[in-house]
């Protein structure tokens, strides 16, 4: 007994608090939410009007350069075109510059950070259309993409596919499922991202989400992302202030090329973290391990992480939590916005049925805005998963624990799980096929709270669970098994406390 109190006390010191200031957030903001294939327009639209009122720190927005245009055999538009460059050209089915521009400025006027996902390792596939959505032309047999302009002496050579991920040459050199493979040593193909990413900056985004970093080699990068100006001080930057960084670097494990090899150029995205999270909140695995959840597990270092549940993806094409698991999947997202290891960004999809959907369109092909029913969700197609109650009001919990670390944590020795956020926030889970009813420490001042899980906060009164909190921080924890969600929180914050 003592060996393992003594090993939960060092978990908990060494635990990590929350390192979201290279990020560029404002300091009482976390999170980042993909709103995945929203228009400009739509998007500036709910940085007022809920991202901002509840707390989010930014948002990462699909490729804005010019994509070519590919049709399904059901003549449908696919999510995936916005990954097949043809130019840098601001023009996609999400808006023009001038709608970009309105979007980073009214975002950024009410403190929601803009995060560009840049494509920039490859250009496109061969397709029967070569048109894209800015009105360029290619002529893909050639290598020719004269809006850049790109030709052949441009691209890595020999031209190859990659066909084993344990060859880092290959992984690097050769094209990533037959898309046509950009070679970032040559000086001209440098200038042209760094001004495509300058551009960006220019125009007011907060940082760059750099899509297939792992198929670059990290001494181009490095060359490039030393060329990037500082950010825009007419969006209310600091001056000096550097984009913040994060790179696309899928690794599972015994792969040639690791996330650390990019570390020092700036963060990498965490896939591990939605794996290792799907097994415990499926129930394959006990909740009790997650003690030592972080670094322990293997995981890259907090303070370079980006992490996520699912992304646009994974959610097609991997075994991950999505919304189509919501009580495992809400629980999941629940446990990351709690616990203080990376960088949380959350996904916000459209319906879909096949892996190759695009998102709500109409006969002319436009992207179809979100409707917002009177509940706060949304209607048209679209999910929007961070308009869910127990979503949202996690955003505010991590807001309001922030700069603290894991207390007082305590578990059955299975699948029910509690701990604290110093004396800010506190959370339980019970993934068992037993009620948890436990009396347990908090660590938060005495008086009533409202679940911000089960209901939320209105007219000083709960609209879900009420938890009282006694003198001595304690307070009767009951989560009954099998009821829609997994887990309850509370936190000091005015979204809960009475």
């Amino acid at each position: 007994m003592y060996l393992q109190v003594l090993l939960i006390s060092l978990v908990i010191v060494s635990t990590i608090a929350d390192h979201h200031g290279r990020t560029n957030q404002l300091p009482d903001r976390s999170t980042i939410v993909h709103l995945f294939e929203w228009k400009w327009k739509d998007i500036a639209d709910e940085c007022e009007r809920f991202l901002a009122p509840n707390g989010f720190g930014g948002v990462q927005i699909s490729p804005s350069s010019e994509n070519v245009i590919i049709h399904l055999n059901n003549g449908k538009r696919t999510w995936y075109e916005r990954y097949q460059v043809m130019s840098y050209k601001l023009q996609t089915r999400s808006g023009n510059a001038e709608d970009f521009l309105n979007m980073t400025t009214r975002c950024n006027r009410v403190g929601v950070r803009i995060y560009a996902d840049v494509v920039v390792n490859h250009m496109t596939g061969d397709h029967k259309d070569n048109r894209g959505t800015g009105g360029s032309t290619a002529n893909f047999a050639d290598y020719s993409y004269p809006a850049v302009p790109y030709s052949k002496e441009h691209f890595h050579y020999p031209f190859c596919d990659i066909n084993n991920y344990n060859d880092a040459v290959q992984v690097r050199n050769c094209q990533l499922l037959h898309l046509k493979d950009l070679n970032q040593t040559v000086p001209f193909v440098r200038q042209k991202i760094v001004d495509y990413f300058n551009n960006l900056i220019r125009l007011g985004v907060a940082g760059l989400r750099v899509d297939a970093a792992k198929h670059m080699w990290p001494k181009d990068l490095s060359e490039i992302y030393k060329r990037l100006h500082n950010l825009n001080t007419d969006f209310g930057f600091a001056p000096n202030t550097k984009p913040y960084i994060y790179q696309e670097v899928i690794y599972y494990g015994n792969e040639a090329i690791k996330p650390s090899e990019y570390t020092s150029l700036g963060d990498v995205t965490e896939f591990r973290v939605g794996n290792e999270l799907k097994k415990v909140f499926r129930g394959s695995n006990a909740m009790k391990w997650l003690v030592s959840w972080g670094e322990r597990w293997g995981l890259s270092p907090s303070e370079t992480a980006l992490i996520f549940i699912d992304n646009h993806d994974t959610q097609r094409s991997s075994d991950v939590l999505t919304y189509k698991e919501s009580r495992a999947y809400k629980a999941a997202i629940a446990f990351m916005l709690a616990h203080p290891y990376g960088e949380p960004r959350v996904m916000s999809s459209y319906f879909f049925d096949n892996s190759d959907q695009g998102p709500p369109s109409d006969n002319n092909e436009g992207i179809i805005s979100p409707s917002i029913k009177a509940d706060d969700t949304c209607g048209n197609g679209w999910v929007c998963e961070h308009r869910w109650r127990q979503i949202y009001q996690m955003v505010g919990f991590r807001n309001a624990v922030r700069d603290t670390t894991v207390t007082h944590w305590w578990d059955n020795g299975n699948k029910q799980i509690a701990f604290s956020r110093g004396g800010m926030g506190f959370i339980a889970f019970n993934g068992d096929d037993v009620d948890l009813d436990q009396m347990l420490q908090t660590g938060l001042p005495p008086g009533e709270y409202c679940d911000i899980i089960s209901g939320r906060k209105h007219d000083n009164k709960c609209t879900g669970t009420k938890i009282t909190v006694d003198e001595r921080g304690h307070a009767h924890v009951r989560v009954p098994k099998n009821i829609e969600d997994m887990h309850v929180a509370i936190h000091v914050g005015p979204q809960s406390k009475l």
